[in-house]
């Protein structure tokens, strides 16, 4: 009994090796996906998300299997959050999860395991920050999220140690309601320690779009408009293209 318990594990072990082997042949990695699809336990779906952590040698396939595997494990619903979470707690790109967890679980729990995330990804220096830009990006995009709820979790990462955070931040932030952001993006705007050209002009194309009031800010940041955002100028105390 113990050693056709082992001799089974084995045999998924090696069937998650071949799917997320990026070095093997598409229809030999294919084939191991199906079976993991069709084994349905925990530990075949938590090797099926793993395909998620692979990039193939093809991109056109890659992205195929990658949507493949999206599809399969949200045909198998609820069940999947369980192995899904714990992938996504250590993964270093969570776009293609994160698709999957938006259509298995209601709001409520997609959120609760969205803070989760955030709380491991505070503002600062990481390794991976793709983690926190992809986290930004889909929540920015997820229909069911309040405008309020949304900026809340966004705002923090105004601050990150990575340009790509921020900047996927402030375009996260640029549609929604600027009297809920706007002095935020101000206080961004003049942050001593951020250097980013990229940056700043970013955020001063909101500011102008938006029409932000600067308040008592206008000053400070009309001082500061060199370089990148030269080409701007305070006026009425909002912030225009010269």
């Amino acid at each position: 009994m113990v050693f056709g318990l082992f001799s089974k594990e084995k045999s998924l072990q090696r069937t998650i090796d071949k799917a997320t082997n990026k070095l093997a042949q598409q229809p030999d990695r294919w084939g191991a996906m199906e079976r993991l699809r069709d084994d349905g336990s925990e530990a075949a779906l938590y090797g099926l998300c793993r395909r998620f952590g692979i990039t193939s040698m093809r991109g056109v396939e890659d992205e195929q299997e990658k949507n493949w595997v999206v599809d399969a494990l949200v045909e198998k619903g609820a069940m999947v959050l369980a192995p899904l979470r714990r992938y996504m707690a250590n993964a270093e790109q969570l776009s293609f999860p994160l698709r999957v967890l938006e259509r298995i679980v209601p709001p409520p729990k997609v959120l609760e395991v969205v803070d989760e995330l955030l709380a491991s990804e505070p503002p600062g220096y990481t390794r991976h920050p793709e983690r926190r830009t992809d986290l930004i990006t889909w929540l920015a995009e997820w229909s069911a999220i309040s405008d309020d709820d949304l900026i809340q979790r966004l705002v923090p990462y105004l601050a990150d140690f990575d340009e790509n955070v921020r900047f996927a931040t402030i375009d996260g932030l640029a549609p929604k309601d600027p009297a809920k952001y706007g002095q935020h993006l101000v206080a961004a705007l003049l942050r001593p320690d951020d250097e980013s050209g990229r940056i700043k002009l970013r955020i001063a194309q909101v500011l102008a779009e938006k029409k932000i009031p600067l308040g008592d800010h206008a000053s400070q940041v009309a001082g500061g408009l060199t370089g990148t955002t030269s080409s701007f100028a305070v006026k009425n105390g909002v912030l225009v293209a010269r």
